[in-house]
């Protein structure tokens, strides 16, 4: 089975999250960042990558995905600030 990954979007340090699940995470934050995925993340623009993980399956990415769904807003923030303490947009680092 396929690697995933789970990401968090923002659009600027402490503002709306959206927490993702994908299987190829450049080329979906791209869409993001483009406005191709049309739903919360385009309509809040949300195009700030905070934060990703890697898994050894899909499956496993999924679950944590509902998981962190399931957290409260400033357990999320606190993940964040623990890998990436200035909010910055990850996404150039994933080239």
């Amino acid at each position: 089975m396929d690697r995933g990954w789970v990401y968090i979007l923002t659009n600027r340090p402490n503002g709306i999250l959206y927490v993702g699940v994908t299987g190829d995470l450049p080329p979906r934050i791209w869409e993001h960042r483009e406005g191709l995925v049309d739903g919360f993340t385009k309509r809040y623009g949300l195009k700030r990558q905070v934060y990703a993980e890697s898994h050894e399956t899909m499956l496993a990415a999924i679950q944590r995905e509902k998981n962190l769904k399931h957290w409260s807003r400033s357990w999320i923030v606190q993940l964040i600030l623990a890998k990436n303490p200035d909010w910055d947009d990850l996404y150039d680092r994933l080239n």
